[in-house]
């Protein structure tokens, strides 16, 4: 194993552990490092403490440690980055369903049904039906998914 000192380019400082030095650049040229602290994937190895000045170094291999171990990555913790993607995500995966889907309303599982049966024309429709109507929906094999009430048109604008 060899340990890095990292740094992001927010001069935050954290450790890192690899197989070797190809695994660290294998996994940031793919950006899996990022920073613990802010997210970023702009890493870069900085000098470590403990090896300036010692004439030779070491790499540390804990006895438990199996050889065949994968790579390890660096912990992350979700932060206001994160948080503030996932909500742009989301927003326009809302949009997405919304400007490609009928709004059918309370006639959900009855259109549903059409559909399924051929009845009428294959295309997303998005509704309201009762978890009892979304069960003899399913039971019927129709695959639909419930979610959560989603905002109109004008609510995401």
């Amino acid at each position: 194993m060899i340990i890095y000192d990292l740094e992001c380019e927010y001069s935050h400082r954290f450790e890192g552990w690899f197989r070797s030095s190809e695994d660290f650049d294998s996994q940031r040229e793919q950006t899996l490092l990022t920073c613990p602290e802010c997210g970023t994937s702009a890493i870069r190895k900085v000098p470590s403490k403990v090896n300036i000045g010692s004439k030779s170094a070491v790499a540390i291999q804990p006895a438990d440690a199996p050889t065949s171990a994968p790579a390890p990555t660096v912990a992350h913790k979700p932060n206001s980055v994160d948080v503030a993607t996932a909500f742009v995500m989301a927003r326009q995966a809302i949009q997405a369903l919304i400007n490609h889907s009928e709004d059918v309303g309370e006639r959900f599982a009855e259109e549903a049904r059409k559909i399924h049966y051929e009845e009428a024309p294959i295309r997303a429709i998005r509704g309201q039906a009762s978890p009892e109507e979304f069960e003899e929906l399913r039971d019927e094999g129709i695959e639909v998914i419930a979610l959560p009430g989603l905002p109109g048109e004008e609510e995401l604008n």
